[in-house]
């Protein structure tokens, strides 16, 4: 219950969503916020970010839609990314029956889901029979499965929560792959040299700022594992990886904003994609947090 709030559950084409109403009316139509918690696509739910949700619905008087995409390993990738694309036109098409202009709904997610975020407004680009997604919010996004070794990952390599081992790890597990390829996955077997020369323009410390390098030694050249890779496609797959998207479908996605942590082997990430959107003229605001963590 909420003095404030009307919230009720729902069904989104069979995806279970939380909706979050303010009380008070409003003389115009509301902006909306489409919601994918994080939880690396295996654990979080929508009762576990209701807080979060609350105070932006309070805050932004917008309407909020927490969407409670299926989990891995019981539901298998794409399952999740696949919820969260059929949540996001449902509400798009039908916005203006919960009192929202349909032209003003941004998209947002935290970690796992700053990826379901990024990889839904990806897929969307394309469309023309729904309205245009006004704007994504990526916070502390998971972007890329190609280089466990930029700068931000030998920084906080053992960052308590989210070390380095344990992203590709719980990568792994939300995949239903074999953790013991883990180690060669960190030293970039799984990746063909032919894709690490095609993708540098994108995935590459030198992209990085100096001032977000100090101490970084770049790694030896991993010695290529055709098993691995063979076992690990998915990973340079967009939907997991959009930071591999075209330029074709990069340069027509909404305006963004992306916030990083310093303390976060995700934080390049971020910045990475942040030097993509505005390479091809997407309005960007970046928020930092020095001293912040994932």
């Amino acid at each position: 219950r909420d003095s404030k709030l009307f919230i009720k559950d729902l069904r989104f084409d069979e995806v279970p969503v939380r909706i979050y109403l303010p009380r008070v009316p409003s003389a115009s139509k509301r902006r909306g916020v489409i919601f994918f918690h994080g939880g690396c696509g295996i654990f979080g739910s929508i009762g576990s970010y209701q807080r979060i949700c609350q105070y932006m619905a309070r805050k932004s008087e917008s309407v909020v839609v927490a969407v409670g995409y299926r989990l891995s390993p019981e539901h298998k990738y794409p399952a999740q990314t696949l919820d969260c694309l059929t949540a996001a036109v449902h509400f798009l098409k039908t916005a203006e029956n919960y009192g929202v202009d349909p032209d003003r709904v941004i998209v947002c997610g935290d970690s796992a889901g700053g990826a379901f975020t990024a990889s839904v407004c990806q897929e969307l680009v394309n469309r023309r029979d729904i309205p245009k997604i006004r704007a994504q919010v990526l916070i502390y996004p998971f972007l890329q499965a190609l280089n466990f070794n930029l700068p931000s990952y030998q920084k906080n390599a053992f960052t308590v929560f989210l070390s380095r081992e344990r992203t590709v790890r719980f990568i792994l597990k939300y995949l239903n792959k074999d953790c013991s390829m883990t180690e060669a996955i960190l030293a970039g077997s799984h990746i063909p040299e032919r894709m690490t020369l095609k993708y540098r323009k994108w995935i590459n410390p030198d992209l990085i700022p100096e001032t977000f390098k100090p101490g970084y030694k770049p790694p030896s050249p991993a010695l290529f594992s055709p098993q691995v890779h063979e076992k690990t496609k998915e990973l340079l797959e967009t939907r997991l990886s959009p930071l591999l998207a075209e330029d074709a479908v990069v340069c027509c996605l909404p305006d963004t904003c992306i916030i990083t942590c310093e303390h976060d082997v995700l934080r390049d990430d971020g910045l990475l994609y942040k030097k993509r959107l505005e390479d091809n003229d997407v309005n960007v605001t970046w928020h930092h947090l020095k001293g912040g963590f994932h």
